[in-house]
């Protein structure tokens, strides 16, 4: 990975938390010098502060780049440390669910390079995936820099407008809960029928993650997989027309809930 830009100027961490973790975990094992990070957070865990890196401590006049990695509700409280870096160089990049880019250019300045991402919580173990979309003050290389630093913790994609932020919100920033609650009712299903707990549990969540390194990694889609592994007449069509019912299957069912999530993150934006 080229951290050169962040090599000789440095970079800013603002909140260490789960995210910030994972983010910084990944880029610590990627090369990037601990002594060039500067992590602003009131409560550092144990293992932050292990890492080599600055603590709460005078920043560089010029770093290469802000990463601003804490809660919506936190901002008022943690930007005003941090907004005589705008109107510079400083890339500001937020991870920050439902806070505008616009928000940022009031706060920092309109002339201030801004990278909104939504990166989502399989990135603790380097399988998320990011989407990205930067102002217009935000050129090729500060948008390659962003990229280089979000893809240590899984894919990056680029938004052609911060618009598809909120369904991106809803479909991949929202999306492990749902996966979870999948494996949590699958578990609950088999218990029902007859298995002991543990191993309904084995079974649900063995094979979401099975079938999704598998969706990943084959050249048929989704879809198709489906019908690879459907029998005529047979068990899994059995469930299939439960699940893919028009009224309250899943189409149904996901959609909603999908637009539910949508519509809030653009409250949260307003």
């Amino acid at each position: 990975m080229d951290f050169k830009d962040i090599t000789t100027r440095g970079m800013v961490l603002l909140g260490c938390g789960k995210m910030g973790s994972a983010m910084l975990q990944g880029w610590l094992a990627r090369g990037l010098d601990p002594k060039m990070v500067y992590v602003l957070d009131p409560m550092p865990s144990d293992w932050v502060q292990a890492q080599g890196v600055h603590i709460n401590t005078d920043l560089p006049e010029d770093p290469a780049l802000l990463v601003i990695a804490v809660k919506p509700q936190m901002m008022g409280d943690a930007l005003p440390r941090i907004q005589a870096l705008g109107g510079g160089s400083t890339v500001m990049l937020s991870i920050a669910a439902g806070t505008t880019i616009a928000h940022f250019e009031a706060v920092f300045g309109p002339d201030t390079p801004i990278v909104r991402a939504m990166p989502n919580t399989p990135a603790a173990v380097g399988q998320g995936i990011t989407a990205l979309i930067g102002n217009a003050q935000v050129d090729a290389s500060a948008l390659a820099l962003s990229e280089t630093l979000l893809s240590a913790v899984g894919k990056t994609v680029r938004l052609e407008n911060e618009g598809q932020m909120d369904a991106v919100t809803a479909v991949s920033g929202s999306g492990p809960a749902y996966v979870f609650h999948l494996i949590e009712t699958m578990a609950a299903a088999g218990e029902a029928e007859g298995l002991p707990s543990d191993l309904a549990m084995k079974l649900a969540l063995t094979t979401v993650a099975g079938a999704g390194a598998l969706a990943e990694a084959a050249d048929e889609g989704p879809a198709q997989l489906r019908v690879n592994v459907t029998s005529p007449n047979g068990t899994t069509q059995a469930a299939l027309e439960v699940l893919m019912n028009d009224t309250d299957g899943f189409p149904t069912l996901l959609k909603r809930a999908i637009k539910a999530a949508a519509d809030r993150s653009r409250e949260l934006g307003k």
